[in-house]
């Protein structure tokens, strides 16, 4: 392993490969139980998470309803709850991924916010978009749109006195692929430290269909790129990220991207600068 890889492994904190069935199996179960604990120690009831159709919130949203289960089970309270939301922008193209995703999962409640009015409502005040071009504008509207998705989830939460859930992990951390105050802003991230195929492989775990494990990531906030992918964005693949993060031979260009990037977007992943 490069001493380079080695740091940022330690940093964002990279769980190894899964050695076998049991090391998978034993995984699930200390992040479900962390993230019981996560309740109980805020003397909460209620999680909420966002479904977006990917495979992360997929598995962060089964990880959830297991560790609600469990914690009735455990408890015989009944009012122990996971929340999942829809929150489109408009008509989302893949909805009925987003839908499957859902039922999959079976959450305790399901509730749908569409951020388009507000989003729009917002943009439409911002004096600060005139002159600029229409590029610029849907990329920082894309930003505009995960943060209203966090806004809705954390109302969502007030009025339930509940915790958010993110979805970030390792492989997305590495590249500070999300949005600050954005889907990066959470209460637990109950991924954290995962690589994206550990990721899939929780959710086979669990038994989703192959055609949600697999989907395409993508984080569909620029309407001017609709559906891009994820790995168009970063410029290499999941796979050579998770081979990065896991002290794994990867090309020389691959290598630079992940390095370069990685120390461009250290900001996203620190609090608040302060004096």
């Amino acid at each position: 392993m490069h001493a380079v890889q080695r740091q940022i492994a330690e940093q964002l904190k990279v769980q190894p490969p899964f050695a076998d069935q049991n090391a998978l199996e034993a995984e699930v179960a200390r992040r479900v139980d962390f993230i019981k604990q996560c309740l109980q120690n805020a003397r909460l009831k209620n999680l909420v998470l966002g479904i977006s159709g990917g495979v992360d919130s997929l598995t962060a949203g089964l990880l959830a309803q297991r560790a609600v289960t469990e914690l009735r089970e455990s408890t015989g309270d009944t009012s122990y709850r996971f929340v999942a939301v829809r929150l489109p922008y408009m008509v989302q193209a893949d909805e009925h991924e987003a839908q499957a995703s859902v039922d999959f999962i079976e959450p305790d409640e399901r509730h749908t916010v569409n951020i388009g009015p507000s989003v729009k409502a917002l943009a439409a005040e911002v004096k600060a978009f005139e002159g600029h071009p229409t590029s610029a504008v849907d990329f920082v509207l894309g930003n505009t749109k995960a943060r209203m998705r966090m806004v809705a989830q954390y109302t969502i939460a007030g009025a339930y006195q509940g915790l958010v859930i993110g979805t970030d992990h390792a492989a997305e951390a590495v590249m500070g692929f999300f949005t600050k105050f954005g889907d990066g802003a959470c209460d637990l991230a109950p991924l954290s430290g995962l690589v994206k195929n550990q990721v899939r492989a929780i959710a086979r775990h669990f038994g989703a269909p192959e055609s949600l494990v697999e989907k395409v990531p993508t984080a569909d906030l620029e309407d001017l790129s609709p559906g891009k992918p994820d790995e168009a964005s970063h410029g290499v693949t999941y796979a050579e990220i998770d081979a990065f993060l896991h002290g794994q031979p990867v090309r020389e260009e691959a290598f630079k991207i992940i390095c370069d990037t990685y120390a461009k977007t250290q900001h996203k992943r620190e609090l608040p600068y302060a004096p």
